[in-house]
Formats: structure tokens, sequence, C-alpha cells
């Protein structure tokens, strides 16, 4: 089981037992099906035959020696009752009780007891079987011992794990056994079992957890072994299966760069959280742990982001949103982070890059200066004044001025939160206490921002002094003469000076030097914070800029005092100090019920002098917390009297604080435990060399006041404004750090913020001021290096450079002028946050092929010191140049054929072999390779090859496909060719055009052609050549090569088009599908078209009829008036005449579709039907079908046309060849013909006597279904076309004029050019049979044979083969050969299943040229059908003898149960033969009449017919003698019923719907009586059609002299040069008709078959011909000395030769070479006898020589000679078809004789060839005699 969920496995498992061995009675299974069906089965109940009952009883707790009985009970559970005989157990272990029969009615039951006794320690098995009468059951009987078991799963399926992950799965397994089972388990790595082992009591259950942990991607199936047992004698084993697979995730995020995700948080308020999301995807099918961490980031820096998940898990197929939350805390700085997703098993890893950049807050004020006027003294004035924050981001501000009384100014309320995007209204109160002005600028403290400055300003008079009132234009005035450095003097110096013209006055009305020094610096708002907070001396002590004397003129030592005395009252003095060049009033403001007091309250103080005051803490309450800010106003002195002073000359007071801290603890007594938040303990200041601030936020968040304060000596290099004060609750306090980071500073700064004066309440203030290198990593260690670039073209290459430090930088990337051309990096400007890493992408673009060596610098520097000092870093770029080229994978793509009008699309493959990436450009030309196409189409023609692409880059060896489409217009052969130029980065052409490929291909139509034709039913009797020529097949073919006309497209497929009944014709193709003719009723003239695609495309073809292509109508649309025409087609149509299966289809290039086309003879006349033949997408035939169907009784010639062409003959020659011209007869009964030849008697008239035109034979008879030859000799006397018009008679019938025409040529003028050639239409016709007729059983090899011209008087020969493809029918044959020229053997024969027969044909060539166009017939016959027709043909004759012999006496008196039989002969004697009825006479079940043969060794005269009679005489006589039915008196039922009749189909002719008459159905029950003669088989007609030409021997030895060697003339039969002479061409004599019907042809029949019948009876003459048949005949036999005699038949003709089975083929009469003949006396004789007998031996040898060199000469040893040749070779391929001879096999090595016998062998040799001894050859001839 495959437990890929918790569960109990065991019901499907395998129960692993242990075997016992040799101690059981029958081996144990050690594997059986477990489960719980065990322990169930003796509960569980089964029913057979309807009794229900147990199917198994079984023993298991018994001992020896005892007996153990149980009860099986048997149910009847059925309605009826059931008797049940049983039969006991066959072994004595088990006993039941004696065989009785046990009744059991329906519902009751039986208890069978059954008892064991076991006598050994065995398992015992056996059963009981009970009978009933349904059938039988058994029940098994079956002790068992105890052994160990375990029931365990077959398999355990864990789910699929990612590579270096874990899956587990539990599986159980139970102890099947009642025996204690110990186990352990054992598997092989990746795989852990878990327990491996323990113990099972008996039926206990384990749990096991199976853990797979892969540390590979494969499919594990790895065997687990169990041993279990007591000692762990047993084992079992389950298949642990598990499947691992490479985990992958994935990062889904906005944002993407190259090589990474990006996750954008934006602008992010300072302070605030923002959360986003990214997802991890697993796109595979098992679970993935994964694990996210941040990538190594610059020391020091701030982690801003936070991950929601560290680790974790995904799911298949689903994905988890991981949260970030980004939390900045340094405004106008962007973050950025990488986080690297990795895997554990994968194959690579994930970046995320998180940025976010953080906002601060826009806080500005509605007024920067507010002025209160003029206020008498004790009276207040109040101004408002808005503070408006314009950001999103939540603002924090403080207003630095006392709000305890100590100030003139009041500001209400003094700090607060700003809300985004929000404003916030202030009230400012002036009370003054001195009558003086009064100018102090406020500062206005802002958390993470720059400080604002409120200018305020204001005049207090009083009764007595009345001081110059303050203006804003005073301030504009005093800051310009501040940066004049004209403020350090006092109004009236700078009045006498303005006098003394020393100084001058400007266009705005300020104060200017003649000689302006130079400018004081602008200071930053911090910088004018710190100097006010630090008394003035801050910039000096911290080495700022400028003069002391110009920027401060008071200054205040020190500015801030503490009171942490206690409740005692204490004082400290404070100094300060007039750095002006006049006289300052000091006034400090006053501030009742306040615990500090500052004495003297005023003063004054002279130029450049000091003076200390008097600060004194006074608490008025134990236990407080105390602060304020002392405010001192500094004036000149003489601003007092405003009479003292010019406008232009004013100068505004100047206002410095002292901040007091005290409390009022007394001692011993604990503070207040404060309650603050700080943001944030952690300062981190830029890794700058310059003095950077930082804002921190101490907010208090209790109830009661809280005290701060910060030791300066603590951390010297940071200062803090302010160090300390007081925080009311609710209330929170701006703290500014300020800092100069150096190189040399540790990483973090200790600061430690003391709280309510207690050491117990501190908190550290952690500060990182370390100044850092600007540093910037490149990728590659410093080096880029570019792939190989063509010359010309760009290749890029990104390239990665991280900031490594905390500071954002800019840089620059500088390129040398020279090497600017040749490189390019985009963006070469730029800023790089801290730790951002940036991908940049270099361009390298070569001009000429060599090597690059390129160092361009990286110029970077901090972003907030941009005039600092630049840091730069080299990189070394390295890239080699090429050049590239491009080439066609192959030279010449060969497309094949493309249909015209259609697409298809093609890849061409383009290869890059080089080390550089080339970018071209290509070009297609075309060229048509059709030379028979006009000159201008190549022009105008549109190129039919597109390119997808036309532009495109191939990388460095690789191959790239370029998408093509071919178009043809036209039916040509195109070539395209195409060439390419390479282009550079900016697209331009770089080269000149080169070749890269040839792509050829052919726009066809589709092509179909027909490769055969068979033909069946009423055209059988005509021959192949015939029916190809009916169905125009040749020009039909030709057609299907064309191509289609523009019309004939205007359908490219099947449609229904017209609304005629005969529709419209687009194609001037018309061929004629003639049927030919047939007898009205005769069977359907099929023919079978074998279509075969001879293109390469797939081709769709359908017959169209005229129906197919009317648009269908609806009846109300139907005219009803239809033409002649019309109403013709449509009963052609209605009755379906014409048939075509199938209609339609689709062939694939080389498949081959037998098509039938039939025409059934149902209706007398001539049938048409126009069909049209439609390829999809090419041409369009029409075919006119055509059928004629003549009355049974009508003579009828079928001619399919009125003209007929002779063959060219030239002229002036002797012997003109004969020609034939076929004449068919398409009817039902035999016909005579007569040509009129008074037309061709005027043709010799009007040529001078000359017979130009003659029928050799113009009378004769033709058979019906077959053909007969009208031989003509041409023999043109001028070089013209000679035309005449003759009829053809036929008695009884009708009378046809036809055209005949000849042309004469001369071959003076013609030369090699001459029509002396066989014609051309016969080789078109298939010579092989590529489809076969329905049972069809006997094949031929080939069915033409074109022997081509041959000279006169020679012999030609072919091989054929017969073969037999049926499985079981033994079939005969015979050839029908009616022209005594061809010959072949054997004639006839039998062929067994499967068996092939040799055939050897020989065309003996007359001596008279000739045209050769020759059907021949091989009848067909199966043996079986032939053997049934001769066994009915036996019964018939017998009942013919009966009836003949057998009278009926028709006695009234005689009773009706006597029968009127004769003697000895019975009812069922005298009817037919038993087991044969009237139906089985005819023919043999399952064979038609074509299915009939003939037996081995008898002719078609000898098995078929009667003796003496013809096959249409057997005909004739078979349908006239009948024999009547025997007939039976009283009501006797016949046993055989008789055949009906054939009638004729003549009664369609009147109409299918006439009923027959009364006469008619009196005829049909009388013709319903006869019982007909069988008819023989109809034979299967196989054709072999023979053509050849005979050439007159000089003719054919001009115009052949190649082929003159490849034929033997027989040169003893002599050409005849005449006509006249000839007996073979003479036409028989007209004065002696032939022989017709009558006595006289009685007479002779009658005599003729009584000699045959005799000769036939007779046994000496059956022995001697059996004798002479097989007596052998040597070849040597030929040259006896016997009497010559003529009539005599050559010796080897007639006989067999030795050892064959048959007959060597039969030739010609040729003359014989016989040495004692007439030959030999001729030529020899007369010789011998006149010399005399005494003679030399040398003047013998030499007559013996020229008798034997006269004899080599005569043409008749020649024939003879060449005979012998042909007879051996034909025994050879005999001998080698029977497999009695192996042509391959290799040949035999003989010993040579000695030298001497060889010599000797050569010299007689040399002798036999000039004058050899005579009595050598005497020897020769008498050893080859005896031989």
């Amino acid at each position: 089981m495959l437990a890929e969920v918790p569960g109990n496995p065991l019901s499907s498992g395998l129960l692993w037992t242990a075997s016992r061995g040799k101690d059981e009675k029958r081996p144990g299974l050690t594997l059986q099906r477990s489960g719980d069906a065990q322990r169930k089965m003796p509960s569980q109940r089964c029913c057979f035959l309807g009794v229900e009952t147990w199917e198994e009883l079984k023993w298991e707790d018994w001992e020896l020696g005892g007996e153990f009985t149980k009860t099986l009970l048997l149910k009847n559970i059925h309605s009826k009752l059931q008797k049940l005989r049983f039969r006991p157990p066959a072994s004595k272990f088990f006993t039941t009780l004696f065989p009785q029969i046990i009744t059991l009615s329906p519902g009751t039951s039986f208890s069978l007891p059954v008892t064991f006794r076991p006598l050994d320690r065995c398992e015992y098995q056996d059963t009981i079987e009970f009978h009933s009468k349904d059938g039988l059951f058994q029940v098994s009987l079956r002790a068992t011992i105890p052994h160990h078991a375990l029931d365990v799963p077959e398999s355990v399926l864990l789910p699929p794990c990612a590579v270096l992950h874990q899956s587990q799965t539990v599986f159980m397994f139970r102890n099947a056994s009642k025996l204690q089972t110990g186990f352990r388990w054992e598997v092989s790595s990746p795989f852990q079992l878990c327990p491996e082992s323990g113990m099972l009591a008996p039926g206990q259950e384990c749990r096991v957890t199976v853990l797979f942990r892969p540390r590979e991607a494969l499919v594990y199936q790895v065997q687990a072994s169990c041993a279990f047992g007591d000692e762990g004698e047993n084992s079992c084993t389950v298949l642990l299966q598990g499947l691992s697979k490479y985990p992958f995730l994935q990062i889904s995020a906005p944002g993407q760069e190259e090589g990474c995700k990006v996750l954008e948080f934006g602008n992010v308020p300072v302070g605030c959280n923002m959360e986003r999301h990214f997802e991890i995807l697993n796109p595979s099918s098992i679970t993935t742990s994964f694990s996210l961490s941040r990538m190594q980031r610059p020391p020091l820096s701030e982690s801003v982001f936070q991950c929601g998940f560290q680790k974790g898990e995904v799911a298949p197929r689903t994905s988890i949103r991981v949260p970030v939350i980004f939390s900045p805390g340094t405004v106008d700085s962007t973050t950025v982070d990488y986080l690297s997703l990795t895997c554990p098993g994968a194959l690579s890893k994930t970046l995320l890059k998180v940025t976010g950049t953080c906002i601060g807050p826009q806080v500005s004020l509605s007024s920067s200066m507010l002025d209160f006027g003029c206020v008498d003294e004790g009276e207040e004035a109040l101004r408002t004044v808005d503070i408006i924050n314009s950001s999103s981001v939540e603002a924090q501000y403080q207003f630095d001025l006392d709000a305890t009384g100590h100030s003139v100014f009041t500001l209400e309320p003094a700090c607060g939160t700003l809300p985004p995007n929000s404003h916030r209204r202030l009230r400012l109160l002036f009370r003054p206490h001195h009558p003086m002005g009064h100018h102090r600028r406020v500062v206005c403290l802002l958390l993470h921002r720059e400080p604002l400055f409120l200018d305020l300003i204001g005049t207090c008079h009083s009764e007595q002094l009345k001081p110059a009132i303050l203006h804003p234009r005073h301030l504009v005035l005093y800051r310009q003469h501040l940066a004049r450095g004209l403020t350090c003097y006092p109004p009236d110096v700078l009045g006498a000076m303005l006098a003394e013209d020393k100084i001058q006055v400007d266009l705005e009305g300020a104060l200017m030097l003649q000689e302006d020094p130079a400018a004081v610096p602008e200071k930053s708002p911090m910088e004018e914070y710190y100097q006010g907070c630090a008394g003035g001396k801050a910039e000096a002590e911290l080495g700022g800029r400028g003069e002391g004397s110009n920027s401060s003129h008071i200054t205040v030592d020190p500015p801030e005092l503490l009171f942490h005395n206690g409740s005692v009252s204490t004082s400290q003095s404070v100094t300060l100090s007039n750095h002006t060049k006049g006289k300052l009033s000091l006034i400090w403001t006053p501030a009742p019920n306040s615990s500090f007091s500052v004495t003297p309250s005023s003063c004054d103080l002279g130029p450049l002098k000091s003076t200390a005051f008097r600060v004194s803490y006074t608490p008025k309450q134990h236990n407080t917390f105390h602060g304020a800010q002392l405010e001192c106003f500094a004036l000149y002195k003489v601003l007092r009297d405003h009479r003292q002073v010019e406008d232009r000359t004013l100068c505004p007071p100047w206002c410095v604080t002292v901040r007091v801290i005290g409390h009022s603890f007394q001692p011993g007594r604990e503070h207040f435990i404060p309650r603050f938040s700080l943001q944030h303990p952690r300062v981190v200041f830029p890794a700058l060399s310059l003095v950077s601030y930082r804002t921190v936020l101490l907010e208090n968040m209790g109830d009661l006041p809280l005290v701060f304060r910060l030791d300066p000596e603590e951390c010297p290099s940071v200062s803090v404004q302010p160090t300390s004060g007081l925080v009311q609750p609710g209330h929170h306090q701006i703290l500014t750090l300020r800092t100069t980071p150096a190189e040399d500073c540790p990483a973090k700064l200790p600061f430690t913020l003391h709280f309510n004066a207690s050491p117990k309440h501190t908190q550290e203030l952690s500060v990182v001021s370390v100044v850092e290198k600007p540093c910037l990593s490149l990728e590659g260690e410093g080096s880029l290096f570019f792939k190989p670039t063509a010359v010309g073209s760009c290749s890029q290459s990104p390239y990665r450079v991280r900031n490594l430090t905390r500071l954002p930088l800019r840089f620059h990337w500088r390129i040398p002028g020279p090497d600017q051309r040749v490189i390019s990096v985009a963006p070469d400007t730029g800023v790089l946050q801290p730790n951002e890493t940036m991908v940049q992408t270099w361009s390298f673009t070569p001009f000429e092929e060599m090597v690059y060596n390129l160092k361009p610098n990286l110029t970077f520097w901090p972003i907030q010191t941009p005039g600092c000092r630049k840091s730069r870093l080299p990189l070394k770029v390295v890239g080699m140049a090429s050049k590239g080229s491009i080439q066609a994978e192959h030279g010449v793509l060969n497309l094949g054929e493309v249909l015209v009008g259609d697409c298809r699309s093609f890849e061409v493959p383009l290869i890059n072999n080089g080390s550089c990436s080339v970018s071209f450009c290509l070009a297609v030309q075309q060229s048509l390779l059709d030379p028979g196409l006009p000159e201008n189409s190549q022009e105008k023609d549109p190129v039919a090859l597109e390119l997808d692409s036309e532009r495109g880059t191939i990388p460095a060896r690789s191959r790239l496909l370029i998408r093509s489409t071919v178009r043809p217009a036209r039916r040509t052969r195109y070539c395209w060719d195409l060439t390419y130029q390479t282009l550079s980065s900016a697209g331009s052409v770089l080269d000149a055009p080169q070749a890269l490929c040839q792509v050829q291909g052919e726009g066809v139509f589709p092509t179909l052609e027909v490769t055969d034709v068979r033909y069946s039913g009423s055209v059988e009797g005509l021959s192949k050549l015939q029916i190809w020529s009916l169905f125009s097949l040749g020009h039909l073919n030709a057609h299907l090569q064309r191509d289609p006309s523009p019309p004939e497209l205007t359908y490219r497929v099947p449609t229904r088009h017209s609304l005629r009944r005969c529709p419209s014709i687009f194609t001037s193709a018309m061929l004629d599908f003639n049927f030919s003719a047939a007898p009205l009723g005769s069977d359907p003239s099929n023919v079978l078209l074998m279509f075969e695609n001879t293109g390469s495309i797939p081709v769709e073809w359908s017959f169209l009829f005229p129906e197919d292509q009317q648009i269908e109508l609806e009846y109300w649309a139907e005219t009803g008036e239809f033409s002649t025409t019309e109403l013709h087609h449509m009963k052609v149509q209605d009755n379906r005449l014409f048939n075509i299966a199938p209609r339609s289809g689709k062939l694939h290039p080389g498949q081959q579709k037998a098509v039938t086309f039939s025409y059934r003879h149902d209706f007398v006349g001539t049938d048409r039907l126009p069909v049209l033949f439609k390829l999809s997408h090419g041409r369009e035939i029409l075919l006119n079908f055509m059928g004629v169907t003549v009355e049974r009784d009508r003579h009828y010639l079928h001619f399919t046309s009125t003209k007929h062409v002779f063959a060219p003959v030239p002229i002036g020659g002797f012997s003109p060849p004969k020609q034939v011209y076929e004449l068919y007869n398409g009817g039902a009964v035999p016909l005579r013909y007569r040509v009129d030849t008074e037309p061709l008697e005027q043709l010799t008239a009007d040529n001078f006597g000359h017979p130009v035109l003659q029928c050799l034979n113009p009378q004769g008879e033709v058979k019906p279904g077959r053909t007969a030859l009208l031989e003509w000799v041409l023999s043109p006397l001028e070089a013209k076309t000679y035309s005449v018009d003759i009829s053809i008679h036929v008695l009884e019938g009708d009378t046809m004029l036809l055209t005949f025409e000849g042309c004469g040529f001369d071959n003076s003028v013609l030369g090699e050019s001459a029509p002396l050639q066989l014609h051309d239409g016969y080789m078109s016709v298939p010579s092989t049979q590529r489809m076969a007729l329905p049972n069809q059983v006997l094949f031929l090899s080939e069915e033409r044979l074109c022997l081509g011209d041959i000279p006169v008087c020679s012999r030609s020969t072919r091989v054929l083969f017969l073969t037999n493809v049926s499985h079981s029918d033994r079939v005969l044959y015979n050839w029908n050969l009616t022209d005594q020229s061809v010959q072949i053997y054997p004639e006839h024969g039998a062929l067994s299943p499967g068996e092939s027969a040799l055939c050897i044909l020989t065309l003996q060539a007359s001596g008279s040229p000739s045209f050769y166009q020759l059907d021949i017939m091989c009848e067909v016959t199966l043996e079986e059908a032939l053997s049934q027709y001769r066994q009915d043909l036996q019964q018939w004759e017998l009942e013919r003898d009966r009836q003949r012999n057998e009278f009926s006496l028709t006695d009234k008196d005689l009773q009706q149960s006597q029968t009127s039989y004769p003697q000895g002969h019975t009812q069922s004697q005298t009817s037919y033969p038993q087991g044969h009825t009237q139906s089985q006479t005819s023919y043999p079940q399952g064979h038609t009449q074509s299915q009939t043969s003939y037996p081995q060794g008898h002719t078609q005269s000898q098995t078929s017919y009667p003796q003496g009679q013809t096959q249409n005489q057997t005909q004739e006589s078979n349908t006239k003698e009948v024999l009547p039915s025997p007939q039976r008196t009283g009501p006797v039922v016949r046993k055989y019923k008789t055949l009906p009749p054939i009638c004729s189909s003549s009664a369609v002719v009147g109409g299918m719907c006439t009923r027959p008459s009364r006469a008619e159905r009196r005829a049909q029950r009388e013709a319903s009586q006869v019982w007909r003669r069988p008819e023989p088989p109809c034979p299967t007609l196989l054709h072999l059609g023979v053509t050849a030409r005979s050439h007159a021997l000089l003719e054919f030895q001009t115009f052949f002299p190649s082929m003159l060697s490849t034929h033997h003339i027989n040169r003893s039969a002599r050409p005849n040069v005449t006509r006249c002479g000839s007996r073979q061409s003479r036409p028989p004599s007209v004065d002696m008709p032939p022989l017709s019907h009558g006595p006289e042809r009685e007479i002779i029949t009658h005599t003729l078959t009584s000699i045959f019948r005799s000769l036939l009876d007779d046994p000496h003459f059956h022995h001697s011909l059996v004798n002479g048949v097989a007596e052998p005949v040597p070849y040597f036999t030929q040259l006896r000395q016997t009497a010559y005699t003529p009539t005599t038949p050559l010796p080897g003709a007639a006989t067999p030769y030795p050892g064959t089975r048959e007959a060597p083929p039969p030739c010609p009469p040729t003359p014989q070479l016989l040495m004692g003949g007439s030959l030999y006396s001729a030529g020899v004789t007369e010789v011998t006898k006149q010399e005399p007998q005494t003679q030399k031996p040398t003047v013998k040898r030499e007559h013996q020589l020229n008798v034997q060199e006269t004899i080599r000469r005569l043409p008749e040893f020649c024939d003879v000679t060449e005979e012998v040749l042909l007879n051996t070779l034909q025994n050879l391929m005999m001998e080698a078809f029977l497999g009695e001879l192996v042509l391959t096999a290799r040949p035999r090595i003989i010993a040579l004789p000695p030298v001497s016998a060889r010599r000797n062998s050569c010299g007689s040799r040399r002798l036999s060839r000039g004058g050899a001894d005579p009595d050598r050859s005497r020897e020769t001839r008498g050893g080859s005699s005896e031989s």
C-alpha cells in the first residue's frame, strides 16, 4: 500500500509468515493475504448455489492426541427444496458423518459436525465437497500451527521532498501471529525508520515513522528489511519510495533592477514606521524551507529595516507574504539594504533590495519679526504669530524663552507638537520694566531640523525718559552694519565719523566705511543658537570662524548656574564683558516672587571692561525644583536720550541670558523619580570631519517637574545645548548635540544624562562620531573584461559598484579622450547611497581588430563636501575586437514543393563560429529557374520569400534560426539568394553584401496520377490498353500535371456555387470517361482507377456531380422548367446510373487510393453526365461520363471515335507495316461486319493504281464482349496525309462511317527524326498491377509487355510469373492463344495456394513488317467450382435420363397411394441425388461464375464444354436444353425445388413500376418448374497485352544499328516482300463463305465428335501418348542421318527435355538441319560421290574441313544453335525458379588437366577453327554421339 497519509496501511498489505520446513504436511505459504479478513473469516458466511455456509473451517488452538470438533452450518436461503450429497474429507485426520442426503427446506438449517484428530505437529488441509442438482461447491478444512507472522504494507510512498530537506510519513505493521515477535528494521540512506527495533505481542500493532532526507535530486526506491522472530530468523521487506527535487523560490516585488527585485518604501516621516510586503513564491511541487538574511552592511550603520520572517516554509505552488518595516531616524537620508533569500539545496540565491527615504518636518513662522511698538512703563502689549507645519510629518518645537517672569517677553505655548500640515497661533506679551528699547532674538528649536529665529522689538517710555523708538528698519540696518563691522562703535562715534566723512551712507541708508573690511561670514542657525547659549564665546572655544570682537559684543560667563545645595540659600557670581568700543548700560529684568535674583540689577560698563554680578538662589519651598533663564539687556548708554542719536546710527540693544537650575531638597531626602522618554538614545553623526548637529527629544512623561543635566567634561568633543534645564510635566526639551567627528574617535562615546540631581537617575546617551574615508567597491577586483566584439559592433556588460561607507557618495567616471570613442558607461555620474550597489552598463565599440587595454578612473566624494579632496579608483578594461562573419548551416536549403497560393514556414539556421557577436541585416534576391517563363516575369513577380526578421544579432559560437515564409505565386522553380551585411552599433552597414545561402523551392499545385486501372463486369472483355484509351487516362494524367488556369481557382475548394442544375464550368480541360457498351441488364461496368499522389504535398480531391455543385434552394424558389439536358441529368442522377466510390478523399505524398467508377446498364440508350474532378487549390477537369446500353438482341459495334489515324509510314518502301484497328462488340449476340472497300479502290485509282490503303480482312465476325482486329496496310505514295471515309456495315445492324487518315513521310528529309519507333502511347500504360479486384486470386507479374522495335523474322522471349495469392483455393489457368505468332509455355496448369508458376512468352515476328497489338487472355477457374459443376452436371444428366425412361400411369382406378415410378425406383431415387437440392446444381456455395477454373492438364475445350462445341454453342445449348421438373400425383411434397429461371431484364425497359400481365405470370410459373442444364463456371480473365513493331531488315539496320546485335534473325525463313503471295496476310476467299448453321455443319460436327470419342475411349491411344511424352529425346539426335521430311516436326519441339518435369516451350516449325537429308546431299553428298575412294589423308582432312565450314555457314545451323542456347537458358531459369539451381552460389573450383592435355585441347580447338584433323573431328563427333 502507498502510505501517502497517516493511516492503517494493512488493509491491502501482505502477510509475511515463517516457514516450518519439513514439519509441514503441505508447504506453507510465506506470502499470504493479510488483514482483518482472516480474523473475521470464521464469522463470515458465503452463499453457494443457494446454500449459506462458511467458506472455510479453521483449527488454530489444538494439541497432539486430542479431538477437536467444529460444526458446519448449512442453511437453505432459496425458496425451493434443496437436496445435498456430500463427500467426506479424504484424509484420516478430518472425520464427519457417514455420507447421506441432506434435505433442506426453504429457510431450514443443518449442522454437520467435523472432527479433527492431529497426529503430528504440522499443518493439515482438506475439503468437504457438496453436490446438488445445480452444481457442486467445496468447504475448506484447515488446521494451522502458531508461527511468526508480520502484516506489513507492500510499499510506502513518502511525500516529495526538496534536496537537503526532509519529509516523513507513518505506516502501521502488525503481529499477525499468536506468538510474541521481535523485530529489527534495517534501511539505507536517505531513509530512516523510528523505532528501529522492538517487541510485539500477539495482534499488537506498531506505528513506524519514516524520515526521508535526500541529498540529491533523484527518485529513490529502497527496500527496508525487517528481521523478525525469536532470533530474527525471518525477514520481510517494505519498498520505500521517495522523490526529491531541487528547490526553487522566487521573490515577487513591485520593482525590478538588474539582478534583483526592489521593494521601495518611498518617503517615510522620521520616527514613523511603514510596513510593506513582498511575496515568496514556490512554483515547484515540493515544500521548500527558506531563510532571509541581510547582506553585510557598513560598520556603525543603523538598522532601520526589520523583516517579519527569518525562516519558514512555502507549500507547493503557493506563496507567503513577508512584511518589512521601515523605521527611519535620520532626516533627509536614503537607506538601502539587501535581503538574501536562500534555500537549502537550491542552486542559486535571490536578492531583494529594500530602500526608503526619511523625511523631516517643514516648519516655518508666519513672521520672523514682531514689533510691539512703544509701550509705557507698567503696561503690556500683545502680539500673535503663527507657527506652520507644511509637511506630512509631525513636528516638535520649543521656544527658548523663560516662562517664569524673568523676561519682558512671554510666549504661549512655548513648546508643543504640530500635527502634519497644520499651524498654531502663538500669543506673545511685552511687559517692559525700564524705559529703553528692547530687542531679543528668540530661538525656536525644532526636532530633526535647524532652529528658527523670531526677532522681538519694543520700546518703553516713561514720563522722564523717552528713548528712541525701535523700528524694523533699524534691525535691517543693524544687520548691514554688523556685517560691515560698525556695530562695535557707539552711535555718537558713528555720527562724528559720518560728519568727518570717514564713513558714508549707501543707497539703502546704511553706513559703510570707505575701505570695506572683510565681511563677517553669515552664521548658520545652529551656530547662532550655540553662540547665544554659550554666552557669545562658544565659537571661539570650539575654533569657530570670525573675530570675536565682531561676532560677540557682550559675553557672559558662565552661561548657566547650578544650585544643588539643597534648601540653603546660596549665591554665585556671573561676569559680563563688554567687547564694544562704547560704554554700555546693563539692565537685568527683575522677576517678582522668584527664587532667583541678581544684584546689582543694573550698572554701566566701560569699553572693553568686565563686571561681576551676584546671582542668589533663595528657595521659598522645600523639596522643589526651580529653573529660570535670567535676562540682561545691554545697550549703548547714549541711546537713553533720543536727542543724542541719529536715526541711521541707532543700534538696538543686546540680550544675554543665564540659565539657572536649583532644587530645595533637604539632605537625605529622596528626589523625585523621573519619568521621561528619550528619542533617540543612540545618536549617529555623519562620518565627515565637519561640524555636525543632531537633535534629541527629551519628554517628561510624569506629573512632576524634571531636571536634567549633562556634564560637558564627560565628553569634551561633543557639546550639548542646553546642558541643563527644567522640563515641566507634559512638556519636552529638545537637546542639540554638536561635534566634529574625528578618525581617532572611538566607535561609541558615552554621554550620561543626570535627572533630578540624583546619581540614581541617569540615562546613557550613545554618540557615534567617527570619520570614515569614502570607499567604493568595484566588481571583479577592479577589472572589466568584454567578450570578443566585432569591429564596428557594440557589446555591453553590466558592472557593479558598491558604497561601503555610511556616507552618500557622488561619483563620476573619467574616461580619457581617445578612449571615449571605444568605451562608454551609463550612468557616468550619480549618487550612491550608503550600502547601495549600482549596476552600470559599459559599452565597448571597437573600430579596428586589436586587443584594447583601457584604464578609466572613478572619482567620488561625499555629497556633503563637494569641494573636498576627491578619491579616485582605476578600472582596468580589457576588450578584444575581431572581424565577425556568419554562415548558414546549409549552403543550399531545398524546401521541396510548396502549394501555390499557400504559405510554408521554415527556419534558416545561421551559425556564428567566431568568437564575437555579429549584428547583421539580410537581403533576399529572387530568381526563377524555369526557362519557359517570359523575360519580364523575373522583375514583375514579387519576392515570394519573406523573412520575419531581417536584422538581428547572433552571439558568439551560437546558432540562430531565422523564421521565413514562402508564398509562391506561380508554378515554377524558385531560387532565393540570401546575402548579409554586418552592422555597426548604430545600425549602419559596415561592408558589402556577402553570400549566405541559397534557398530553393518549387511552387506546385496538387497533382494526382492514375497509376493503374482495373476493370470488371461488362467491360471484362476489353484490354487494359482499351480501357486506358476509353477513359482518356493518358490525357487525364497530362492535364493533372499542368497548371490550373486562374478561372479554375475561382473556388479553391469544392463549393456549392450554382443556382442551376447545370453548373457553370470554369475549366477548359474536358475529357471523356467512356464506359463502352453492354447489353441491357448485364453486370455493371466497373472500372477501378488507382490514384497516387506523386507530389510532395497532400492532395484533397473530389468528384462533383451537378447536384453537388448546386445551391439547395427552397421549394418555392424552384421554377419547374427544365431543359432536355437537365432532365437527362436528373434521370441519370436519380437512378444512380453512374456511381463513384469514394467521391472524395485526401492523399498524403506517396499514398494511393483506389476509386471505383461504375455504370449500370438499366436503361437502353446513351447516358451522359458531366462530373467535375476537383483538386483543392488545384486543377478542375470536367469528365464527361458516357455509357451505352443496347438491347440484348441488337447487333452493335461500339466506336469510341469516328476518326482513326494510322502510324506514319515512309514513302518508297517495299514492305509497309501492317496496322490494326479494333472493333468491339458491345451487344449480347455475335455479329458479322463488312467493310466497304469502294473508297479504297477509288483511292487506289486516284494514285495510279498503287494500293495506298488496303484492308486485309474486310469481313469477319465479332463475339459478344470481344474485340476483332481489322488489319490495314498503309503504303503512301507521297509525303502527305491521306484521308478516306469508309463505311462499316453490321449485318442486321447499323452502318458507321469512319474516317481513316494516314501520313507518309520522306526518310531522306526527316533523317533521324523520322517517326519509326513504336508509339509512345503504348509505353504510358502501366505494365504492373497495383491493385486487386475483389475475389482475385491469381496475379500476373506484368500485364503489359512492350517488346519495342524488332526486326522481321526474329524471335523475342519474355519471362512471366503467375502467382496464386489465395490461402485455401487451388486455381486452374489456361492461356487463350488466338494469334499464331505468340506462344506461352506452359499454356495451362494448376497452382496451389501460395504457389507461383513461371511462364515463357515467345513472339515470332513474321516476315512482313507489322504492328503487334495483342491482347492475350488467361482464363482462371477455381478447381472447387469446376468440380461442383461436374457434379451438378452429372446429377442433371441422371435426371434427364430418368425423365426419358420414366412414365406415369394415370388410370383413375389405381389407388393414389401407388406410385408411378419404374420398378426399382422410389420417390427419393427418382428426383435428385441425396444431399443435393436444385439450387445446388448450378454453382458451388461461395463461388460465383467468375471464380471457376479447370483441372491441371485440361484445356477449356476438354473440361468445360462437350466435344465438338465451342463456348458460345455450349451456352446456347444450355439455354435451350431444359428438363421439366419431375411430376408427382397426389399431395406428394417435392423434396427438391427448382431454381428460378434467369429472366431477361427487358421487362425493366418498359418501366420499373409496370405490373406483369397474367400471361407473363403464367410464363413465370412455368419457367419456375424448369430445371435448366447447369452452366459451367465462368472463368475470370487476366489480360496480357503485348505490343511490338517489326521492321524490315534494311530499315532496322538503318535506324536501329545498335539493337541489331541483340536480335537473332531466322535466316531460314524468307521475309515477305509483297503481300499478295503471303498466305498469312491473304484475306479469306470471298467466294467460299464460312460454314454456317445447317445440316452440313451438323454432319461434320457429328463425324468429328465420333472420331474424337473413339480416340478418347481407345486405351492404346492413351498409352502411346503417355509413353511418347515421357520418352526423353537428346539434342544430338537432331543430327542423325535420316531422310528429310518437310512435314516432320522438329523432334525437340514436342519432346520434353531430359531431367525436366515439363516439356520445353514449343517453337514454331523451322527447317531442320539433318546430316543425311536433302540439305546434306545438296551441299556435301555430290562432292563425295565424285571423289575416288583412294585419297590421301591430307586431302581427306581438307575435305572434312570444307564440309564443316559449309555446315557452319548454313542458316539452319545458326537457327538450331540459337534454339539450343535459348532452350538451355530457359531450362536454367525454370530450374532456378523451382529451386533446383542456385544462381547466386559461388562457383566450384575444378582442377585443370596436365599441361600436355591442355596443349592438345588447345590444338584441337585451333584445328576445329582452322584446318583441324578430320580423324580427331570424327572422334570428337563420335564421342558426342556416344555420350
